[in-house]
């Protein structure tokens, strides 16, 4: 990643300004940073819904918007460090863009790209915008997902919850990124005992994020506080053992290590390395994956098309890849190859259907959330129908129900905004919060200067 430093436009104070990629992010350079960043009333400048420990402000500057946050110097140069790290992780969190430190007013900034079509939790909890079924499973398996995967990169996150992570849409399901990381902590790899803490912390967090919402008469119906929060520990640990666990098999039979590599994939986790070990016995091998990724399916995707999409998207769109498979082998009496088969696909049946939506409609949701939600409309009108219709035959229908999703690309509410702070927010746990500050390391922990054992 390349990176610059720039001194102060003022002669007389001194500054600090690290920008990530300069090149693509030339409107940042000259924003007023000599000013608090409360203070800061240009036209392009908006709250971020939300209750905050700290101020931010979302800046846009046409297509691209970014995120800023004031925060003191050493605070924000742990989270610019661990954004670009977690990011290097090929973790799902916000583009570090900028970090700013040494201003004369006080504290420093932290600014990332926002993103878009990103939804905080009381947007999505408050049943606003198109319906996700079974959201409340939705948003504790993503949130889940996420943990397990920093846990695996060695991670420690100490203040996982609702507000500190933005979701998106995933073909049904949702997918979660990390966006505060103050208090996180680079390890080697984490302790049992330091995993669990995380997940409690989880736990009492969504907990405490649930019920204020529901004491505030804002939480959508069906969605039980505690019978979601409680469920925090169990499938963690379920998909944790899942993806680590060792497992054994019989000599000669492959079947469960394909079981369990079809399971995994299943969850959207790729296996670059399985261990194989031989048992005692000279009868049975034990096995484990070590090298585990989440994107199964996005990079299958991607490889195939060129085209950037959730872990679910993908798998969906793979799915209507592999149909057209068989319609082209049916059409010309012999097999076509996956991978000519999706360049014909994105020619025939993908980009002319993005090509007939308006452009309007993709501030409304992605392009490859648009195209999932399409096909589940298709197989609906097919069953109100017993017709089996092409999709840019049922856009038109569907792009009647999109026209009145509010937009998702950047969400600006006006009437939430005119409605004062929003009153919802985390319901915090002292005692808990000054544990976390005396907790010990149980690991060796990376830092800057290297490796440091405590």
């Amino acid at each position: 990643m390349s990176a610059r430093s720039a001194p102060s436009r003022c002669d007389n104070d001194v500054m600090r300004l690290q920008v990530a990629h300069p090149d693509q992010h030339e409107a940042i350079v000259d924003l007023p940073y000599l000013e608090p960043l409360e203070s800061w009333n240009m036209p392009n400048v908006h709250r971020v819904l939300g209750l905050h420990r700290h101020v931010v402000k979302l800046l846009e500057f046409g297509s691209v918007s970014y995120v800023v946050k004031e925060i003191p110097d050493h605070l924000a140069e742990r989270e610019y460090r661990l954004l670009r790290w977690v990011a290097d992780q090929r973790l799902p969190t916000a583009e570090a863009v900028a970090l700013v430190t040494e201003r004369e007013i006080g504290d420093g900034l932290v600014i990332t790209r926002h993103l878009d079509y990103s939804l905080p939790y009381r947007s999505l909890l408050m049943g606003r915008g198109l319906e996700i079924p079974y959201l409340g499973d939705r948003l504790l398996d993503a949130m889940v997902a996420l943990l397990v995967r920093i846990h695996l990169n060695g991670l420690y996150w100490g203040d996982c919850s609702l507000s500190n992570i933005l979701f998106r849409r995933d073909a049904g399901a949702l997918q979660a990124y990390i966006i505060d990381l103050e208090t996180a902590e680079r390890y080697d790899s984490l302790s049992d005992g330091q995993r669990s803490m995380d997940v409690m912390i989880a736990t009492d967090n969504m907990a405490g994020g649930l019920l204020d919402l529901q004491a505030g008469g804002r939480l959508k119906d069906g969605i039980d506080p505690i019978t979601v929060a409680l469920a925090v520990e169990e499938r963690y640990h379920a998909l944790w053992h899942e993806i680590t666990a060792p497992a054994s098999a019989r000599i000669g039979d492959a079947q469960p290590m394909r079981d369990r590599l079809d399971r995994l994939h299943a969850l959207g986790f790729a296996i670059e390395e399985m261990e194989v070990v031989t048992g005692a016995d000279g009868k049975t091998l034990n096995f484990v994956p070590k090298v585990v990724e989440h994107g199964y399916h996005r990079e299958q995707l991607q490889s195939l098309t060129g085209l950037r999409a959730g872990d679910n998207q993908a798998r969906r769109m793979l799915q209507d890849i592999k149909q057209y498979q068989a319609f082209l082998r049916t059409e010309k009496g012999a097999s076509v190859p996956l991978n000519v088969a999706a360049v014909r696909w994105l020619d025939r049946v993908f980009e002319p259907v993005m090509a007939a939506i308006p452009p309007e409609m993709f501030e409304r949701l992605q392009p490859a959330e648009i195209f999932h939600q399409l096909l589940e409309h298709r197989w609906y009108m097919a069953e109100q129908t017993g017709l089996d219709l092409p999709l840019i035959n049922v856009l038109d229908d569907y792009l009647q129900l999109l026209a009145d999703a509010p937009e998702e690309r950047v969400s600006l509410d006006d009437k939430f905004l005119a409605e004062g702070p929003d009153a919802t927010g985390e319901i915090r746990i002292p005692a808990l919060d000054d544990d976390l500050q005396e907790m010990p390391s149980e690991t060796t922990r990376e830092t800057d200067e290297g490796p440091e054992t405590n």
